[in-house]
């Protein structure tokens, strides 16, 4: 993993992708699932819909890999805040994203993705709230809204921190918005 800055997490590259900077449009891979050069948006949101964090990384970053700089955007300071209980979907059930929630005390709420094992789990299963999983659907409203932004979803800006401050943004009116 690769970070530019420090203090600004949300610029995090996973995975030694270097990316190309000189280039339009900044860090953009291949997504072998859509057939298309992109970019994807992992978001932390709350219950209600309304973006806690967001990340930007290129199409072919796989989206577990941007489990960990996604909590780690997630930052108040000078407070030790951090969530209870995450509900994420299938993709995200890997040995090291529940370590990585066992150490920081945050239950999983993830499926067993069967697709992914070649034999089945043995051992004590994995702790699942199927009633929990089903208010998962703020996530899905959460991208519905931020494709509402025209100028975010065919991405225009060249430099990923520019992409990032229309996200942003975007986050803030949606939250006004809710606010009122």
């Amino acid at each position: 993993m690769r970070v530019r800055d420090q203090e600004d997490r949300s610029l995090a590259l996973c995975d030694r992708y270097q990316g190309y900077p000189g280039k339009k449009r900044g860090s953009i891979g291949y997504d072998g699932y859509k057939k298309v050069n992109g970019n994807k948006l992992s978001a932390l949101v709350d219950r209600n819909g309304l973006p806690l964090a967001c990340t930007v990384a290129p199409a072919n970053v796989h989206d577990s890999r941007l489990y960990e700089p996604t909590l780690e955007t997630f930052e108040i300071p000078e407070v030790q805040v951090r969530p209870r209980i995450i509900s994420a979907d299938a993709a995200y059930d890997a040995r090291e994203i529940r370590q990585y929630n066992r150490k920081r005390g945050i239950k999983s709420n993830i499926p067993v993705n069967r697709r992914s094992r070649k034999q089945p789990k043995r051992g004590r299963p994995f702790g699942f709230d199927p009633e929990l999983y089903k208010k998962r659907s703020a996530v899905e409203r959460f991208f519905s809204w931020i494709e509402a932004f025209k100028k975010i979803v065919p991405r225009y800006e060249r430099y990923e921190h520019s992409f990032m401050g229309l996200i942003h943004l975007a986050c803030s009116i949606m939250i006004a918005r809710v606010l009122g």
